[in-house]
């Protein structure tokens, strides 16, 4: 498409150009040539009074060199009343033009060597006609044209460069925003769920773009309520199977009791593998572009509605505050959903039933703060449990979910840290930056931290005081 643009315009422009610089150019070779035959016509018309008065040879020829032009001037008079023809200067002129003129009485142009001639007859007192010949050298007609032309020329050439350099950054500007929705399309295809295109360009492909955004947003939330239907389908069953493994203790001793008891602590595992299982798969997604990102808030609200669900059958008391009202935060929904499900699974995963656990959410001018804390028995090592793979050293830890909500502050230029909890267990803190400036790397969190407003820090001390 680009380069069609610029051939389209290529002969556009060299049409225009032609069909205007060649006119053009005629016209002046014709001007230069009426402006040296004038120049040529006053030259005769000079000698023309003198023509008229007197035929004497001596006197005509002073006419014609106060004239200044006696190298490019002849005079012809005709013989008449006893006296002589007189001919003055150099003829140039063919005898049959010259007295052809005399005979039409008619001003006259001739082609010569090297120019052309200028006959103008001029009436004497005998009634005799003489011719005035000038001469016109081919230099003088054509003076100025070639610088005209090329003129002409260079600001032709400059007006067809200019449209191509126009069309072809208008052909930029409607094929990169195709380019963009082409591989935003390749990259939603190979499964890279947070792939969206800025919408830009022509209305068209703003269009476009905005219906590939809305596609890749519903496709988003199929995949994440179908996770949320397996999570809670899988919930379902923890009620039946607690009934269950009530009524084996029941069952006294024996293989069989033993068995059946083996068979419902083997379930009740495989549940809790596909319910965390599908509420930590979250789809790779991010925020594009300015002024994306999400309600942090809203997804606090929701994330823990999600889980509230498990909460009540263990027995565990929460809480959630500041999520009242909306605080938004660079940071795409889906991926500070994953980080808070991370963050809460760890909680049931590494904590005794019936341990309460807290949502705090703080906002302040450049920084939002997020605090996951419960009343558990805490983490011995907070290091190794950030680094990636290594977990908290319980069964079933990875380290993975730590990892991912690191990430997650890293990229707005926060940090993540983690501490002893005012309920007695731990508490981690997300710290979110709001200005835009993501960290370079693990170095800047020191920078990060010193830019802290002093209204955020005070809110934040004192939710952990008031506990």
């Amino acid at each position: 498409m680009r380069w069609a643009l610029v051939k389209v315009s290529l002969a556009v422009t060299t049409m225009v150009v032609l069909a205007f610089a060649v006119p053009l150019g005629l016209v002046i070779r014709e001007m230069a040539r009426d402006r040296a035959f004038s120049n040529a016509e006053r030259e005769a018309a000079a000698v023309a009074p003198a023509l008229s008065i007197t035929t004497d040879r001596d006197q005509l020829e002073r006419v014609v060199a106060s004239a200044g032009s006696d190298a490019g001037m002849a005079v012809h008079i005709p013989a008449g009343d006893g006296q002589d023809a007189i001919d003055l200067g150099r003829q140039r002129a063919a005898d049959q033009d010259i007295a052809a003129v005399r005979k039409l009485g008619r001003a006259s142009t001739s082609g010569v060597t090297g120019g052309s001639t200028l006959l103008q007859p001029v009436a004497l007192s005998t009634g005799e006609i003489a011719v005035v010949e000038v001469y016109v050298p081919e230099s003088e007609v054509t003076n100025g044209v070639g610088t005209a032309w090329a003129v002409l020329a260079g600001v032709g050439v400059a007006l067809i460069l200019g449209s191509v350099a126009v069309a072809d950054r208008l052909g930029v500007r409607m094929v990169r925003p195709a380019q963009r929705l082409v591989e935003g399309a390749h990259e939603l295809g190979e499964g890279k769920l947070g792939a969206r295109v800025r919408e830009e360009g022509p209305t068209e492909l703003r269009l476009a773009a905005v219906a590939f955004n809305s596609m890749a947003d519903q496709v988003v939330q199929l995949l994440a309520n179908e996770r949320e239907l397996a999570a809670d389908l899988s919930h379902r069953l923890r009620t039946p199977l607690t009934v269950l493994r009530l009524n084996t203790a029941s069952l006294g001793e024996g293989p069989a009791a033993d068995q059946t008891r083996t068979a419902v602590e083997q379930l009740e595992r495989e549940v809790d593998t596909i319910i965390r299982t599908a509420r930590e798969a979250k789809p790779q997604t991010a925020a594009a572009g300015p002024g994306a990102g999400c309600d942090a808030a809203e997804v606090v609200r929701e994330r823990m509605a999600f889980w509230s669900a498990l909460a009540e059958d263990e027995g565990r008391k929460w809480r959630v505050a500041g999520a009242e009202r909306p605080v938004r935060i660079p940071v795409a929904r889906a991926d500070l959903a994953a980080a808070l499900d991370a963050l809460l699974g760890n909680v049931f995963r590494h904590t005794p039933e019936s341990t309460a656990f807290a949502v705090d959410l703080h906002n302040g001018e450049d920084a939002v703060i997020i605090l996951v804390s419960d009343a558990g028995p805490g983490i011995p090592d907070p290091e190794a449990a950030m680094a990636r793979g290594r977990g908290s050293g319980s069964d079933g830890s990875t380290g993975l979910g730590l990892d991912i909500v690191r990430r997650l502050a890293e990229s707005t230029g926060g940090d993540v840290r983690i501490g002893s909890s005012v309920l007695g267990g731990t508490e981690v803190r997300i710290w979110i930056q709001l200005d835009g400036r993501a960290s370079a790397g693990r170095g800047h969190r020191g920078a990060v931290r010193r830019r802290r407003p002093g209204r955020l820090a005070a809110a934040y001390h004192r939710s952990r005081s008031s506990h």
